[in-house]
């Protein structure tokens, strides 16, 4: 049987299901989602939805809050996530 074939679980691209957020504020991807053979695609899936341009917003927050990152930056991929909202 082929991936093509195969039908898609129920929480196919679901982020808070594919990458929760764990106890200690990171994302990571469950066990049984690593045994899954439609977790990269799934991912993906995910991280094309509103969903996934919130983690993205999440990321540029703690970017910026490490000092990773600076103000206009920030604002500049803040601007561009929030286009991606829509």
């Amino acid at each position: 049987m082929t991936l093509e074939s195969d039908p898609f679980p129920p929480c196919y691209g679901n982020l808070e299901t594919v990458f929760p957020l764990g106890p200690e504020g990171l994302r990571h991807s469950p066990g049984k989602c690593l045994a899954c053979g439609h977790k990269t695609l799934c991912l993906k899936t995910a991280m094309e939805q509103k969903s996934g341009v919130v983690l993205h917003e999440e990321m540029v927050d703690r970017s910026y809050s490490a000092g990773m990152i600076g103000f206009f930056e920030r604002w500049a991929r803040k601007k561009t996530l929030a286009s991606r909202k829509k």
